[in-house]
């Protein structure tokens, strides 16, 4: 899982992604610079399942008081976005709400210093309960979104519920960083047999410092 609580450790940091790949990237990439407990989680694909896990994992006191970050990889909807890309999440929407994510801007500073040279895009990420493509997909960018993805939604929500603080000054930490593995000129068949597929697998496993930072702030006194 990871490095775990303590004794009068800060709030610990869970992130959580769906795919084994997704799982290998963000556990192989540079865990140096935390600044408390952090897990990966894999939850497994689609809504329910990320709702599950991530509502067990709260439920666990070591886990009680956890920012959450969901993250992975994502189908781009913006014309023009390329597999690599960043997408920061300005709030994820479902049928069943939006949740408003905390610290984006802070989010998008450290991704640029952390992965040079790669767009990083923010706005609504929508939730699907399965894979979008061709029509589809163009019917989300016209409602607004950015990307689309089937777990970062539920997992956001599930946070916040379990928190019981909605979206107040007080609510708990979250956030969504996913990476364009998927995008208008560039549909996948599946992810990593293609170059795309590679560059974003390469892109995923450097996040990792971005999101200490994220935490890092979570962590100082408030004014």
């Amino acid at each position: 899982m990871g490095r775990e609580p303590g004794p009068g450790a800060g709030p610990p940091l869970l992130i959580a992604c769906a795919l084994g790949i997704e799982h290998f990237a963000l556990r192989s990439g540079d865990r140096g610079g935390a600044p408390g407990p952090v897990t990966v989680l894999r939850t497994g694909m689609g809504p329910e399942r990320a709702h599950r896990a991530v509502s067990r994992t709260l439920g666990e006191e070591r886990w009680r008081d956890a920012a959450v970050i969901a993250s992975g990889f994502c189908a781009g909807l913006a014309p023009g976005m390329h597999p690599g890309d960043l997408i920061v999440a300005e709030e994820t929407r479902a049928p069943d709400g939006t949740t408003l994510c905390t610290g984006t801007d802070l989010l998008v500073k450290a991704l640029v210093k952390a992965v040079p040279g790669r767009a990083v895009h923010t706005g609504p990420l929508i939730g699907s309960d399965h894979v979008v493509r061709g029509p589809e997909r163009a019917a989300l960018w016209a409602g607004g979104a950015i990307a689309v993805d089937m777990e970062s939604a539920a997992t956001l929500r599930t946070a916040r519920a379990a928190g019981a603080l909605g979206d107040g000054p007080d609510a708990r930490p979250v956030a969504a960083v996913r990476v364009v593995v998927d995008a208008p000129e560039h549909e996948l068949v599946r992810i990593g047999t293609v170059r795309g597929g590679i560059s974003a697998f390469r892109v995923l496993r450097a996040v990792l410092p971005a999101f200490f930072e994220w935490h890092r702030s979570l962590l100082l006194p408030r004014r």
